[in-house]
């Protein structure tokens, strides 16, 4: 009977305890970089997470900013609004892990994201480099 009454409180605790793997927080949504210059929208694709450039909060030069630095010539004169610069993002345990683009510096990367409070942590890896900065919600 000893055993009993201890065994119901443990039991208990196990079925309301979190996963230690639990899934991300949802990340869709408005999101300002961190330098202040644009709004990044994350939003649902497919089975996945991606992300947009939705507007720019610095002026854009005459006719729309470009993608100048891609290291494709030919995609050097495509609009930077609307551009996807994340895809690929799938949940991988607190995070979701893919790939992304960084049009200032004409650059893909292995791309982390992940909430933390009232803000989303974004990642870029290239080789054994990361990078992290903070975005702030819209």
């Amino acid at each position: 009977m000893i055993a009993a009454r201890y065994l119901l409180p443990a039991s208990a605790a196990l079925v309301f305890a979190t996963p230690a793997f639990a899934a991300p927080e949802a990340i869709t949504g408005n999101w300002k970089t961190d330098d202040g210059k644009a709004v990044i929208q994350f939003y649902k694709c497919g089975g996945d997470m991606c992300g947009k450039i939705s507007r720019f909060l610095v002026p854009e030069p005459a006719g729309g900013a470009r993608d100048d630095n891609n290291p494709d010539k030919a995609k050097r004169s495509r609009a930077l609004k609307g551009l996807p610069i994340f895809w690929s993002l799938s949940e991988n345990g607190s995070k979701y892990k893919g790939k992304g683009y960084s049009p200032e510096e004409g650059r893909y990367f292995n791309a982390q994201v992940w909430r933390a409070g009232n803000t989303l942590k974004v990642q870029g890896c290239v080789a054994v480099f990361c990078k992290t900065v903070t975005f702030t919600k819209v």
